[in-house]
């Protein structure tokens, strides 16, 4: 971690948030509860949105979701957490517990689901337990009681030791309402050095492969575990937010599923989870491509990098396990020569080795991904590009079209976030691939643009139609064709 990073840990805010505004005092509720019990159909439901995937399958949710709600005209934070399973002795579960029980243990007041129509269940009074020891407000949310006749079921759940149980069908909204009527009674007005997520910062989505170290990286960069970290591919499945601050920029970490091809996606919750993957690089300017440095580039990981380069955003690249190769084998220069090899179409993208286990080289980090989101957002002078324009036509010339040489009148920039570059020509035809590439070349390195999809248009000038150009209406009186 370097010291232009200030991560912001959960014993401060009561959640995972980072980077955001100080003093905004929102209360935090954490939502508790066995797998499958409607947990995240709640926490979608209160955030209007399908931020967390729900599915049938039990153990879907795995790391915290985020999300604030504003209810009865007051603000809260909203924590979706796991599955709770205290039987399961696996690595994975004690993780997933683990973190349930730090949403719990710092949040102001607990929301406990269960499924009213499996009844009463062991796990749930072992979870009872758990919670009442952390003398705090505590509501009961009998789930999946969905219509009136079976809200009796509900009082089997006072058998628990609770003062208050809450019928409720977190699928249909019903109950719904009075549950969050009487949390808001139960939260303290306000809550000092709770922070609320950052609603304007740059986006970076962390992608790339099964079990490459996304998760790592993004616990690493905010310096405590905000993602559950397991060797087993999958492991992530929601794209998790996570507000962060550094070098005097907010920024959203996003960290997302493992994209594996096609053929290999078999289980439904898995589909749904690269899909929101890809969802997040929709909604992300920055995508962070981490590739397994030990294993090597392999096709996916070019094609992770072409859908984030197809989407028009800003990309590098980081060889992740750099401490787990050999010494030998530890020179970056070598490394990143050997990428550009395989697959060419990296050459255009900055990539650096670090090891998200042990921090070693993340100070190279944030510094490369700053250069790639100035580049991402530069706005150039025209005097500059045609000045470049020219230089470029005239150390090779544009290649005849149906025996006609195009002229290159003037360029102008007509668009950011990618930087989007329009030179005016004589010729209503298509300009050679292989010379357009060559311009596109030429501005990226003039421009030092990498690590952004440079967009190059042409457009023939009104009036042009192979003839000279006439008088302009500029200072100068006349523009100069670039020949």
């Amino acid at each position: 971690m370097t010291d232009r990073t200030r991560p912001v840990r959960d014993d401060d805010a009561g959640v995972a948030l980072a980077g955001a505004h100080p003093g905004s005092g929102l209360p935090v509720v954490a939502i508790i509860g066995r797998p499958n019990a409607g947990k995240s159909t709640l926490f979608n439901r209160l955030v209007r949105g399908r931020q967390a995937i729900v599915d049938s399958t039990p153990g879907v949710t795995r790391d915290r979701n985020i999300g604030v709600v504003e209810w009865g005209n007051r603000g809260l934070l909203l924590v979706d957490t796991g599955g709770f399973e205290d039987r399961d002795a696996s690595a994975l579960a004690a993780s997933v517990r683990a973190q349930a029980e730090l949403a719990a243990d710092t949040a102001d007041a607990v929301i406990l689901v269960v499924d009213g129509r499996a009844g009463v269940n062991p796990e749930d009074r072992t979870l009872m337990d758990r919670l009442r020891r952390l003398r705090k407000p505590l509501l009961c949310a009998v789930n999946k009681l969905d219509t009136p006749a079976l809200e009796a079921d509900a009082t089997d759940f006072y058998s628990l030791g609770l003062d208050e149980v809450f019928p409720t069908s977190t699928a249909h909204g019903h109950g719904v309402g009075d549950l969050m009527d009487r949390i808001v009674e139960l939260l303290p007005e306000s809550r000092e050095g709770v922070v609320a997520p950052a609603a304007e910062g740059i986006r970076l989505a962390i992608i790339g492969r099964p079990n490459v170290g996304k998760s790592s990286l993004v616990n690493r960069i905010v310096g405590y575990e905000r993602a559950i970290v397991d060797s087993t591919p999958g492991t992530t499945r929601d794209a998790v937010d996570t507000p962060f601050h550094s070098g005097g920029s907010d920024y959203v970490l996003v960290d997302t599923a493992g994209i594996r091809r096609r053929p290999r996606v078999q289980e439904n919750v898995e589909r749904i989870s690269v899909v929101r993957a890809l969802h997040a690089l929709e909604r992300a300017e920055v995508a962070v491509l981490v590739i397994d440095a030990v294993d090597g580039i392999h096709d996916q990981d070019a094609r992770i990098a072409g859908y984030a380069w197809e989407r028009r955003r800003a990309l590098m690249y980081v060889l992740n396990k750099w401490d787990a190769l050999p010494e030998e084998r530890r020179d970056e220069a070598k490394r990143i020569a050997e990428v550009c090899d395989q697959y060419p179409s990296f050459a255009d993208l900055p990539g650096i080795a670090l090891s998200a286990h042990t921090g070693a080289r993340l100070n190279k980090l944030f510094p490369m991904l700053r250069k790639v989101i100035h580049a991402h957002h530069l706005q150039l002078q025209t005097a500059d590009l045609n000045r470049v324009l020219q230089e470029a036509t005239r150390a090779h010339m544009p290649p005849s079209t149906r025996g006609k040489q195009p002229r290159f009148y003037y360029a102008a920039q007509t668009g950011i976030t990618p930087p989007e570059i329009t030179i005016f020509t004589s010729t209503k035809l298509a300009i050679p691939t292989v010379y357009e590439r060559y311009l596109r070349n030429v501005f990226r390195d003039r421009f030092d643009l990498l690590g952004t999809p440079l967009q190059l248009r042409f457009r023939q000038r009104p009036g042009g139609h192979g003839r000279r150009p006439g008088r302009e209406a500029t200072k100068k009186g006349k523009r100069q064709t670039v020949r």
